[in-house]
């Protein structure tokens, strides 16, 4: 199984619309779209910062963001379908269907993950993986690293990542992968460890 989050940022480009082809083709039960929080996220940000809300209050409006995108990602593509639960993420793959995760339901209601903003839907993707004993994470940017290979303290360092991503990453078992926004043209006809070892960027899970 692989765990793939899109960042918001693709929002609105031709480069989201290819990646969603490529998934609705190739997926065939096996791929989980985790959503960015992009627009709808920001949005949460300006209204914290325009009245008094809490930052636990300010975490569960950010996850539903993540919902809004989620939902936008599956009306640009009929053939992807939403999962809300670990139960409906394993029926859509009985179905051989690319899900696309709203996280707000199985998120909020886990009270061991932090409720701030140095938790993104980068972190909520590596904790996916992690329950659902995912062989893959992916993170695809619109700004990937220029290097091949880099650790997660560098990763934080840059800003590519939210600072709690090594917490839900070292010492899990996935392997964890940055790609651009760009790399679809790779997966053009299948989706592979193959593919993914020659035109994805390792991340080292290590502090240095």
């Amino acid at each position: 199984m692989w765990v793939i989050k899109i960042g918001g940022s693709l929002l609105g480009s031709e480069e989201l619309i290819h990646w969603l082809d490529v998934f609705a083709r190739y997926g065939d039960g096996k791929v989980i779209l985790v959503p960015g929080g992009g627009i709808f996220a920001d949005a949460v940000r300006r209204a914290q910062k325009q009245v008094n809300l809490s930052d636990s209050a300010a975490h569960r409006m950010a996850v539903m963001a993540m919902d809004q995108y989620g939902i936008l990602m599956a009306d640009l593509n009929p053939s992807l379908v939403t999962a809300e639960s670990e139960l409906e993420i394993a029926e859509r793959g009985w179905q051989h269907r690319a899900i696309v995760w709203l996280p707000s339901k199985m998120v909020i209601s886990d009270d061991k993950i932090p409720k701030s903003w140095d938790v993104t839907s980068d972190s909520l993707a590596a904790w996916l993986a992690s329950k659902l004993n995912a062989e893959q994470l992916i993170l695809i940017k619109s700004q990937p690293p220029l290097t091949r290979q880099m650790s997660i303290e560098h990763l934080i360092k840059e800003n590519i990542v939210d600072k709690d991503f090594g917490d839900f990453t070292v010492g899990q078992r996935f392997h964890t992968w940055i790609l651009g926004k760009d790399d679809y043209f790779a997966f053009s006809s299948g989706i592979s460890q193959e593919t993914m070892h020659r035109v994805g960027m390792k991340v080292r899970c290590a502090w240095n």
